[in-house]
């Protein structure tokens, strides 16, 4: 009986660890972004990547190529965005957060397209109440 008892705590315990497992692997936002530091950058979109756990779109611009991070794909598609909704060549004016290590990086917060049209961005910030 007490080797079962034992075994079972043994057991708790592990399951309790391996359930923070995953949400320590995601990053916050203020632990990578300055959230007190935006920019706004306007270009021309070269790649979109529609994957998990974040889709991304780059823009080349005055200044360089910029990697902006959205929020998930099921939580993109929940407000009406498609895999399309940005495309390869669109123009746009997209804001957000700067990394914190000097990279291109932003946490977007913002996209209009180049008929001004604002996009939902799916971070936590934007989402709509």
């Amino acid at each position: 009986m007490r080797r079962f008892l034992r075994v079972l705590a043994a057991g708790a315990c592990l399951s309790g660890t391996l359930a923070v497992i995953p949400a320590s692997a995601h990053h916050l936002l203020a632990g990578q972004f300055d959230t007190n530091r935006s920019i706004t950058i306007q270009g021309r979109v070269t790649r979109v990547e529609w994957s998990n756990p974040h889709a991304h779109f780059y823009v080349q611009a005055q200044g360089g190529s910029w990697d902006f991070e959205l929020g998930s794909p099921n939580g993109l598609l929940k407000r009406g965005w498609t895999s399309s909704s940005l495309r390869a060549g669109d123009v746009v004016t997209a804001s957000g957060y700067v990394s914190k290590d000097g990279s291109h990086l932003i946490s977007t917060q913002a996209v209009n397209l180049a008929d001004g049209k604002p996009v939902f961005t799916g971070s936590a910030k934007t989402a709509p109440k």
